[in-house]
């Protein structure tokens, strides 16, 4: 079944632009429009929409960055029929609207180091542990983040950097339940498939419960990345940064 959602994945990301219909991406995996929407969200976490969703805005973020194209142009480039309906779910899920996000690029004020920086207090609690990353003999970056829903999307709670495997620390996490997601970027020749344009290495743990004035110890140990995982869509220009220090706590 994984061949099969790959077929339909990989034909999100080449006919993205499309009005691609729930029987359009069930069909380069032989399946029922209902039998592959239940196996996509097996395999994936999320259902087809919303992974077309996820392609079709890391798209319009390459497009804002590396063109002149106007918003609208890009809306109707990823697939959109509305500029109304593109920059809302642009704005929901990378956490800055589109012409946004393209001014603060231009300005170098998209980076990890600009987050604000949480406060410690009676309601906060701490996050720790260590990521464990393959040696590979290449320079990498190592992300570490906190976010409020299960897929990686606007500007997370909290994000800590390191180079290669190491310990990562959030001070200052409000309790309840929070969701790490951890990405490895190689600093140099970035492997040219689409979902791979990005991490080379993922991890994750989902509902990480956060007490008050205490402090959670969780590890990560990061895998290959796949068609099978979203794009990441934060609300920063670049993953790997040129010159990131840790963030921490932020």
């Amino acid at each position: 079944m994984q061949d099969a959602v790959e077929r339909a994945i990989d034909t999100m990301w080449t006919r993205y632009h499309e009005p691609l219909s729930l029987a359009d991406m069930a069909t380069p995996a032989i399946l029922s429009k209902f039998y592959f929407s239940r196996v996509f969200r097996g395999l994936t976490g999320t259902s087809p929409g919303r992974f077309l969703t996820a392609i079709r805005l890391s798209r319009a973020k390459q497009l804002l960055l590396e063109t002149r194209l106007s918003v609208t142009e890009i809306s109707y480039s990823v697939g959109y029929n509305s500029l109304g309906t593109f920059t809302s779910r642009f704005t929901r899920s990378v956490g800055v609207s589109p012409a946004r996000y393209r001014a603060l690029s231009a300005e170098g004020l998209l980076s990890l180091s600009a987050l604000p920086r949480a406060q410690v207090g009676p309601t906060t609690g701490a996050v720790r542990g260590w990521v464990d990353v393959p040696e590979g003999g290449r320079p990498v970056r190592v992300y570490v983040a906190a976010f409020a829903d299960p897929i990686a999307q606007g500007v997370p709670r909290a994000c800590d950097t390191s180079d290669g495997s190491g310990p990562y620390r959030f001070d200052a996490l409000p309790e309840g339940v929070w969701y790490l997601r951890a990405a490895v970027v190689a600093l140099d020749d970035p492997e040219p498939r689409p979902w791979r344009q990005g991490p080379a290495l993922v991890a994750a743990a989902d509902r990480v419960e956060v007490a008050a004035g205490r402090t959670t110890e969780v590890d990560l140990s990061t895998r290959p990345t796949s068609a099978l995982d979203l794009p990441i869509l934060l609300a920063l220009p670049e993953l790997d940064s040129a010159g990131l220090a840790v963030a921490t706590g932020s």
